[in-house]
């Protein structure tokens, strides 16, 4: 194994704790498949050196860090990944039932966008201090620690507080 492969590796162990300590402390499980795990690790490493920043091995970054905000991971679309489909998209984050193995994980649509041309996209909802438009998602609001998030459900536990999922209210 050359320097490099070795010194790739001892990175991609030194993320899997990281992020297997910070999935546990805020309600996620990493995909129990460590050898999928850690391939999906590299190809994160691999970004953040090629861009700057952890996009999704498993979609195509643009090298523009603003138009890939959505899928720098932890993606835009995990929760709701994890809420319909037990798994995100790439499959490195599982539902606790998936990490049990008591559900089977299949394949996880793309709910990323297609990017439109500039002056035929849409309008963007907030202008100055008003809303314009409708909200994409519902926003839900912890009752015990108030943080808000805006996605088709609330998440399974709250990422500040850790109150479970029948913590939260809809708010918008």
């Amino acid at each position: 194994m050359s320097e490099q492969a070795k010194e790739l590796e001892a990175e991609v162990a030194k993320l899997y704790e990281k992020l297997e300590q910070e999935a546990k402390a805020g309600g996620y499980n990493l995909n129990p498949d460590s050898e999928l795990s850690r391939d999906l690790l590299r190809g994160l490493l691999i970004n953040q050196k090629r861009f700057g920043y952890p996009a999704c091995p498993c979609r195509l970054a643009g090298g523009d860090r603003e138009q890939d905000l959505d899928i720098i991971c932890p993606c835009d679309y995990r929760d709701p990944d994890l809420n319909d489909y037990d798994s995100c998209y790439c499959g490195l984050y599982v539902s606790p039932e998936a990490a049990a193995g008591k559900k089977k994980i299949g394949s996880i649509p793309e709910r990323r966008p297609v990017k439109r041309e500039a002056g035929k996209g849409t309008v963007p909802i907030f202008q100055g201090s008003g809303i314009k438009g409708t909200l994409a998602y519902p926003v839900w609001r912890c009752k015990v620690c108030g943080y808000l998030c805006a996605r088709e459900k609330p998440p399974g536990v709250c990422p500040v507080c850790k109150a479970s999922r029948d913590r939260f209210e809809r708010f918008l």
